[in-house]
């Protein structure tokens, strides 16, 4: 496979991009075209000899109607690549107002003014992130930091991958008898037959039976820590609401410890592309925003161990500060943060959990949706993650069909994504219907689903070789001491929800405390949290101040 492909439509400043993009022919084979026709015949020829599109940048510069063939027509023939609409600065004020429909609506990912001269890095940053989210989620890596050796893609490497897209490392799966099988097993024949084994560029090499084992070997163990060492706050949990309280904790001198049961980032990170936060106009994926925070915390100190969940927390024995409890070690500290968010519910039909990692996901899994292209796919879940996994899962499968209990989505999902779901052609809304059996085809993968209607209670039953389950919150809240008060969900009271019966002198706790003092509660895990990342990194900004206060006392 040849370089992927820059494909560029220009009728009248072709030599202003074709400049602009020489610094991209090193890595990308650039094509430069004047109108619809070719660019399609372009793409068609280039998909044909086995190179992939990355991106299309279209000049306004073309009559309109032109114009509207170049975005629809590139969509169909690549709906992977990205697409840019690039404006001269004569016009750029009219495109502005004439394209932002568009962009909203997903039907190009950016509109951007021409570079106006060398080293127009505004316009080379927002190329650069559109080439970086596509070669996260559509290419094939380069690089691979860790390589699965495995003779069929089970679940459990499908739950690698997965993880392994989520914290960012890039990652490929070959055969034993291939030419790299065969190099990574001379370095650990003891585990030949006991498959998966996992390498890694750092060094490591063995057989990997979980999802726990692989992230236990990329970072770490609870018990490296020193066991005399008592440090100011514990985080448990690294989605959004974690990451931001780690990087305001130890950016003001707390020593910080964050601990995540799985991948950082949390649901967020399965997040394709969340384009309503705060600074990114372009959108951005939630694999990269928590990456960066991660790496904003490291930069101030925070330590973070993930693949051990907390598994309770005790007072010391003299009293005077908390421990945290894990199956790989303990975690000694003044103050805690339960950050842990919520998984998603479980459907509840057998048929269906028996092919868990078969076909059935819990999540977006973004990698599994890249081997579903030309299939059927159903996401369940009217929530903004379910929007954003249809949206990703729609530039590879053939059909995306949302189910969803209710009438529509306007209720449960933003306005943005509505629109970019009602825009897409291959996207279809189901309301009011719920998923109710599915079976496998003759190598036990998913093949078909039955799906009723809750009003009348007909069925029909469609094929299908991907569903992705968002169902919605279940907090998991059993680790916690029984003096930790919850809702009647089962979510974590804090401030002046906490029944009156706990309150000190008739004050409650502050508005993000729990009934243990010293103890405090975060994001999607707390009873009354609006379940946005935005509202998440606010209260991990704001729940900072709070542990200053009860640590000195």
């Amino acid at each position: 496979m040849g370089a992927p492909a820059i494909v560029i439509a220009s009728a009248h400043h072709a030599d202003v991009l074709a400049e602009a993009f020489a610094r991209y022919e090193r890595e990308y084979d650039v094509r430069l075209v004047g109108d619809e026709l070719t660019a399609r015949a372009t793409a068609k020829e280039l998909m044909g000899s086995g190179h992939q599109v990355a991106l299309f940048v279209i000049d306004s510069d073309h009559d309109q109607d032109t114009l509207h063939a170049l975005i629809g027509g590139t969509r169909k023939v690549v709906p992977t690549a990205r697409r840019v609409i690039v404006s001269h600065i004569s016009r750029f004020r009219a495109d502005n107002a004439d394209f932002r429909a568009a962009v909203a609506a997903g039907k190009v990912d950016a509109l951007l003014l021409m570079p106006q001269g060398p080293r127009d890095e505004e316009f080379h940053g927002a190329i650069g992130e559109m080439l970086n989210e596509w070669n996260a989620t559509v290419a094939a890596p380069v690089i691979e930091n860790v390589r699965i050796i495995t003779p069929e893609k089970d679940a459990l490497t499908r739950e690698l991958l997965d993880y392994l897209g989520r914290v960012g490392m890039p990652a490929g799966v070959h055969h034993p008898d291939s030419e790299i099988g065969r190099a990574v097993m001379e370095n650990c024949p003891e585990d030949e037959g006991r498959w998966p084994v996992v390498s890694s560029l750092v060094g490591w090499c063995g057989h990997c039976p979980s999802v726990r084992a692989l992230a236990n070997q990329l970072y770490g163990r609870p018990d490296d820590i020193e066991l005399d060492e008592v440090v100011d706050l514990v985080v448990v949990g690294a989605g959004p609401a974690g990451l931001a309280a780690s990087v305001y904790a130890s950016s003001e001198g707390l020593s910080t410890v964050c601990l995540e049961a799985e991948a950082i980032g949390g649901q967020a990170g399965t997040s394709s592309m969340i384009r309503n936060y705060l600074g990114f106009p372009r959108g951005i994926s939630g694999m990269r925003l928590a990456q960066r925070a991660r790496g904003q915390a490291l930069r101030f100190g925070t330590r973070f161990f993930t693949g051990w969940p907390a598994t309770g927390i005790s007072p010391c024995e003299d009293g005077d500060h908390h421990i945290v409890h894990t199956e790989g070690g303990d975690v000694h500290a003044r103050s805690v943060l339960i950050a842990t968010g919520v998984d998603y519910r479980r459907l509840g039909v057998d048929s269906l959990e028996e092919l868990v990692g078969r076909g059935v996901y819990y999540g977006a899994a973004m990698q599994a949706a890249r081997e579903l292209a030309g299939d059927h796919v159903v996401i369940v879940g009217g929530g903004n993650s379910a929007g954003q996994a249809a949206i990703h899962a729609a530039r590879f499968a053939s059909q995306v069909t949302i189910v969803v209990r209710r009438r529509d989505l306007t209720a449960t999902m933003s306005s943005y994504l509505i629109n970019e779901v009602e825009w897409n052609p291959r996207i279809t809304v189901r309301g009011s219907t719920r998923v109710v059996d599915g079976g496998p085809d003759e190598v036990s993968h998913l093949a078909w689903l039955d799906l009723e209607d809750v009003d009348t209670g007909s069925r029909e039953r469609v094929e299908a070789r991907g569903l992705f389950l968002l169902l919605g919150a279940a907090p998991e809240c059993g680790w916690l001491p029984d003096a930790v008060e919850l809702d009647a969900k089962g979510f974590v009271l804090t401030g002046r929800d906490i029944s009156r019966e706990h309150w000190h002198d008739d004050v409650p706790p502050a508005d993000l405390a729990t009934t243990l003092r010293g103890i405090f509660a975060i994001g999607d895990i707390r009873s009354g949290s609006m379940k946005r990342v935005a509202s998440a990194t606010g209260e991990g900004a704001s729940v900072v101040s709070l542990v200053h206060s009860w640590l000195a006392g």
